[in-house]
């Protein structure tokens, strides 16, 4: 039979939906990219925020349309059914087979039991999180590593624990022989990612782990880079720092997801970052490391954000200076704390507020990329633009799919995966434009 795959969300989830096509195509189905074609359609989808949870039924009722056509199965996977399976079975009946996440370790009998009608015995239990064989969905490049799951640290405004559950590490070999098959296949850059990655090691080892697991990962001969995504303000360590600066293949990228910088809203938050700890940390990180790249990502509107909140954030972005910032109002979730807080902020405000940080942002962000200009930087080769005028990549300083990229004037023969020095010439947007050295 044909499958088809649509995931939604995090790069997390995509990690759990290239299991799942893996495990599909191991036992002899066929994966399509279209869905007129697909007997079976699996859609993982996502359900952190609001705009997250009508984009996967908006997705569930289009992709039900097919049923009247080839397809025979659908099936929806994922956080949202975690969230929402008794409403969702009952609201939308179209689909065949509801997986919430906490039974993934038994995927491929549930799937195995709708298809054949009848009970399949449990031999096919696995413990998902440490499944190494995927399908790759990112390219020839570049893939995700994911070292973790669920989250501990219970911020007011987050449903993630309750989704996902506790944070719960992977085992480091497991680990180090996945970033080998990777590297075994191609992929020169791996990119590690958790809901919490600088806790890597916490749970199971009693101390963070993640210095130790990247210089593993270094030790691999044909990776180029490495990088990880959302390190936590108070788990970043100096040790961290320290390996950052040792290895060359670690690329000196930090994504730290500060929400605020006001102590009042940060209390609130329940997070264990102050203002004072936050700036310490980003003048610590530019010290040490002065190529750095630091990305943050803020919230504007949470319950009982005053202006003067406001306006500390506002001007602290301002003297901080990110390299990259991702900001968003924040949005009522159910059974969340931050929800049946007093003084929730109105929407025209919370809109309000967020145009002003993104113009802020605007300003800074083509301030800092004009300072690129006559640099000249390493560059891997992605692909190339449809008119063949410019090949398109990244540097050190761009994260796939979510910062800018590097236009490179074709000048010379350069495959995808290929790095080639680039000495940078000018900038549109959030990218840069450069010429081969």
């Amino acid at each position: 039979m044909k499958v088809g795959f649509i995931s939604l969300g995090c790069n997390k989830n995509l990690v759990d939906t290239e299991k799942t096509i893996a495990l599909f195509k191991n036992n002899g189905y066929e994966i399509v990219n279209n869905a007129k074609q697909a007997e079976i359609i699996v859609i993982n989808t996502c359900g952190f925020i609001e705009t997250a949870k009508e984009e996967a039924i908006s997705t569930i009722l289009e992709m039900a349309q097919y049923k009247e056509q080839n397809c025979k199965y659908l099936i929806a996977m994922g956080c949202l059914v975690e969230r929402y399976k008794n409403e969702l079975e009952k609201e939308l009946p179209e689909v065949d087979l509801y997986i919430k996440y906490s039974e993934y370790d038994n995927i491929w009998q549930k799937i195995q039991e709708l298809i054949k009608s009848k009970k399949v015995e449990e031999n096919s239990k696995e413990n998902f999180d440490e499944i190494i064989d995927r399908v790759i969905t990112t390219g020839e490049n570049y893939a995700y590593l994911k070292i973790a799951d669920g989250c501990s640290n219970y911020c007011t405004y987050c449903a993630i624990p309750k989704i996902r559950g506790p944070f719960k590490s992977r085992k480091l070999e497991s680990i180090i022989q996945e970033a080998k098959e990777l590297s075994k296949k191609g992929y020169k850059e791996i990119i590690v990612t958790a809901q919490d990655t600088t806790k890597y090691g916490i749970d199971n080892y009693g101390k963070p782990m993640l210095a130790e697991l990247l210089n593993r990962i270094c030790e691999i001969t044909d990776i180029k880079w490495i990088r990880f995504l959302y390190a936590y303000p108070e788990t970043l360590t100096d040790e961290l720092i320290d390996t950052i600066k040792k290895h060359d293949k670690i690329c000196p990228y930090f994504d730290i997801p500060i929400q605020h910088i006001s102590n009042n809203v940060l209390k609130k938050m329940n997070r264990n970052s102050t203002g004072e700890s936050i700036r310490n940390l980003i003048n610590k990180i530019r010290r040490e490391i002065p190529n750095a790249i630091i990305r943050t990502t803020v919230m504007v509107g949470f319950p009982g954000e005053t202006a003067e909140d406001f306006e500390e954030l506002y001007d602290f972005l301002q003297e901080a200076r990110f390299d990259k910032l991702g900001a968003f109002m924040y949005s009522k979730e159910e059974n969340t704390p931050a929800e049946k807080m007093q003084n929730q902020v109105h929407t025209q405000t919370k809109k309000s507020r967020y145009n002003k940080i993104m113009k802020l942002q605007q300003k800074i962000s083509r301030e800092n990329l004009s300072k690129k200009i006559e640099n000249t930087y390493e560059i891997m080769i992605d692909g190339m633009t449809k008119n063949s005028e410019y090949y398109v990549g990244r540097s050190y300083m761009d994260t796939p799919e979510i910062d800018g990229i590097v236009y490179v004037k074709n000048t010379k023969k350069l495959r995808s995966g290929e790095f080639t020095n680039c000495k940078i010439t000018d900038i549109k947007d959030y990218d840069l434009i450069g010429e081969i050295v």
